[in-house]
Formats: structure tokens, C-alpha cells, sequence
């Protein structure tokens, strides 16, 4: 019987500890932003899954956490404890940058300027009998050829390479110069996916030729068929 207090009281001791121990406040801090493009100021586009991620890391600790970037190039987080931080978008479709110093303290917006692999610009998207087209020009801020360029077409404005109801892609497999139109067509009788009179979002998308890359988005279209 004995023993059997001893193990109670033990148990006991140890969860009343543990209960001190994660006694902290909780986190009071917001942190918004974005990543935008340094020469025009646009947003840079994002796939929304496997896009760029906001690596950040508070100065008294070493643990470094992630936050994930939404498809328009914003972020958002409304649960962020209070202090200094050392903060970079990674593994994004753009030219690496620098970490920066970010003090967080209520709500603290931050904006990343960076330069896009690709830019996708004068985009215009409308039907063609049963087809889908999208007139668009590329330019380019580097030296690797493009791989290919796409059209992707779903239900939600996030609709990219990684996440669509059809899609369209052509190769390219060159260095391209922003002085021409392109054009690609999606083929609405091959992709019984698509409904007509149904609404959908049309975004145009690029990636260039180089290990890990990332597509480079226009905005999405809303196009009823």
C-alpha cells in the first residue's frame, strides 16, 4: 500500500510541475505582409502548394519556424509572440535575398522586395469557339531559358501547376524577350472536367529551366464558358 502512495504522490508532483512549467502567456502578436516584385511593385504570384515560405527565428531561441505564403504573394499570422526576428521568404520563384531584422510588437506588417524569375504581364484570357485562350507576353530578369509556359483553369483563384481542374502546357526550352505576344489554347472538348456555363479561374503561369524552379504566376481570370 505504501508503494502504491509513494507512485500516486510521484505522479502527482509531476503533472502539478508540468502545469507550472507550460503556464506561458499566450501569444499576442500578428504579423502580415507580403512579397512584391522591386521594380514594379506588384505582388509575386505563388503556386499554393510547395510555394515560398517566410523562414523565421526569434533571437532567444534557435528553433526556426515557417510560415507559408498564400497564392496573391501575402502572408499572414495571427499568432506570434512578441520579440526580435530574423525573417526570409525561401524556396520561392525569385532571386534570393537577404534575411532581415523584423520587430514584432501588436500588428507588424512586413514586405519583402524581390526580383521574379519571370514576369507574366499584358495578360488576356477569353473563349474562341471550344477553346480556351490566353495571349500574354514573358520577360525575363535572368539568363536561364524558360521550360515551358501553361495555362491552368479552377474552381478557386489559387489554380496553378500544382493544383487545377485542366491545364495547358507548352515547351519552350529557350531564353524569350517580352517584345512579342505569346498564345496558348485549352481545348475545352478534351477536358470534360470543364462545364459549360460553369465560371473558372484562368491563370497564366511560366518556370524557368533551372534545378528546383518555381512557376511564376499572372493574376487568375474569372472566364464564364
Amino acid at each position: 500500500m505504501n508503494i502504491i502512495k509513494v507512485v500516486l504522490y510521484c505522479c502527482i508532483t509531476i503533472f502539478m510541475v508540468s502545469c507550472k512549467l507550460d503556464n506561458y502567456d499566450k501569444p499576442q502578436s500578428q504579423l502580415s505582409g507580403s512579397i512584391v516584385d522591386k521594380e514594379t511593385g506588384e505582388l509575386v504570384e505563388q503556386d499554393i502548394i510547395r510555394g515560398t515560405q517566410i523562414e523565421y527565428k526569434e533571437g532567444r531561441f534557435t528553433a526556426i519556424q515557417y510560415l507559408s505564403v498564400k497564392a496573391n504573394g501575402t502572408f499572414q499570422n495571427n499568432q506570434v509572440f512578441s520579440g526580435t526576428y530574423s525573417m526570409v521568404p525561401v524556396r520561392g520563384n525569385f532571386e534570393p535575398i537577404d534575411a532581415e531584422t523584423v520587430d514584432i510588437n501588436g500588428h507588424t506588417q512586413k514586405v519583402f522586395q524581390v526580383t521574379p524569375f519571370l514576369r507574366i504581364k499584358n495578360v488576356s484570357i477569353f473563349k474562341n469557339g471550344n477553346k480556351v485562350k490566353a495571349l500574354f507576353k514573358v520577360q525575363q530578369t535572368g539568363f536561364d531559358n524558360v521550360l515551358k509556359v501553361g495555362l491552368y483553369a479552377g474552381v478557386d483563384k489559387a489554380v496553378g501547376a500544382n493544383v487545377n481542374t485542366a491545364y495547358i502546357e507548352l515547351p519552350i526550352g529557350t531564353k524569350l524577350t517580352d517584345d512579342n505576344y505569346m498564345s496558348i489554347e485549352l481545348n475545352l472538348g478534351s477536358n470534360p472536367k470543364l462545364t459549360t456555363g460553369k465560371t473558372y479561374f484562368f491563370r497564366v503561369g511560366a518556370v524557368i529551366d533551372a534545378p528546383e524552379a518555381k512557376f511564376n504566376y499572372a493574376p487568375a481570370l474569372q472566364l464564364t464558358l
